[in-house]
């Protein structure tokens, strides 16, 4: 049997960064982004490694955890996180147990691409956006919900006496009769509010109320400055579109990494700082990226589950 100890070797690194990359520091990544763009084996290993972890057989899989209710296997999996990946990559994708702990507390989690549109008990509708965890509870007494992860845009309904009362993250929120979207991520939330009032308190409990136009984000340290809401442009995926003005790549690629299913990587620094105008569709984001790098004359090599710029 013919050995190729730089494929296994590429391999094994590839399945280091996979799990590396799920908490990554700023400083990590670039070291990825560096260790992807040094050869050709790399990339093409790491494009394997992601296709197969972020396949349908490893989703199912998942899906099929959610009626275990067993909260303490995360900590006992850790040491065994990269031989199980390897063994998904080896076994085309036979087990996984991404997601496992919000499949267990979310009621809604939609994947990476996906929209859902749900209503409420009480009459309110819900669109959640890609990779969103949330759950309600509604009765006579009480409205509750939760946002995990992710980002949804709420239009509660007013015909109850009590507000809903939404927890995401650092901010809870209460509010009556109101169109408004909440982002989380990275522990870093957003309310942005179309239409109504919203009353906010942070974990430090400060209060802010937001009146419609106003957006604000809500950290481990508080609120931040009250800004204006361009709903043409902040809330553009609630149409389905992507919306950037003068807008650096940089950022533009990070927002399109939420909607695409595997790893968009960009390898020259000068093209994060190209400025970027556009009204794009959602449906397909790898168009997007073509798109990009046709107008920013960038070279595009694209691999299963992976694409690369430079």
């Amino acid at each position: 049997m013919t050995e190729h100890p730089a494929a296994d070797s590429a391999m094994d690194q590839a399945l280091d960064w996979l799990i590396r990359l799920d908490c990554a520091s700023p400083e990590e990544r670039l070291a990825f982004e560096q260790w992807l763009a040094a050869t050709p084996a790399n990339a093409q290993a790491f494009a394997q490694a992601s296709a197969v972890w972020n396949g349908a057989a490893v989703n199912q899989a998942a899906q099929q955890l959610q009626t275990v209710a067993v909260r303490s296997w995360r900590a006992r999996l850790r040491p065994f996180f990269k031989p199980m990946a390897a063994a998904a990559v080896i076994l085309v994708g036979v087990f996984s147990f991404t997601n496992v702990p919000l499949r267990l507390e979310a009621d809604h989690l939609t994947v990476v691409g996906e929209r859902q549109r749900l209503q409420l008990d009480d009459g309110s509708r819900v669109l959640l956006n890609t990779n969103t965890a949330f759950s309600s509870h509604i009765d006579p007494v009480r409205r509750e919900a939760r946002l995990y992860q992710g980002e949804a845009f709420f239009q509660v309904a007013g015909n109850r006496q009590q507000p809903l009362e939404l927890q995401a993250g650092p901010v809870r929120a209460s509010m009556r009769d109101t169109d408004f979207a909440v982002r989380l991520l990275d522990g870093v939330a957003q309310v942005q509010v179309q239409r109504g009032n919203i009353d906010l308190l942070s974990e430090d409990d400060a209060h802010v109320r937001l009146s419609a136009g106003d957006s604000i984000r809500v950290g481990p340290k508080g609120f931040g400055q009250r800004q204006h809401l361009d709903a043409q442009k902040d809330l553009a995926w609630v149409q389905g579109r992507l919306v950037f003005e003068n807008c650096p790549l940089s950022q533009v690629l990070d927002e399109l990494r939420r909607y695409y299913p595997g790893w968009i990587v960009n390898t020259n620094e000068q093209l994060a700082k190209v400025e970027v105008t556009g009204n794009y569709r959602l449906e397909n984001p790898l168009d997007v990226v073509r798109s990009l790098a046709h107008i920013t004359s960038a070279s595009l090599h694209e691999y299963p589950a992976l694409v690369i710029l430079n």
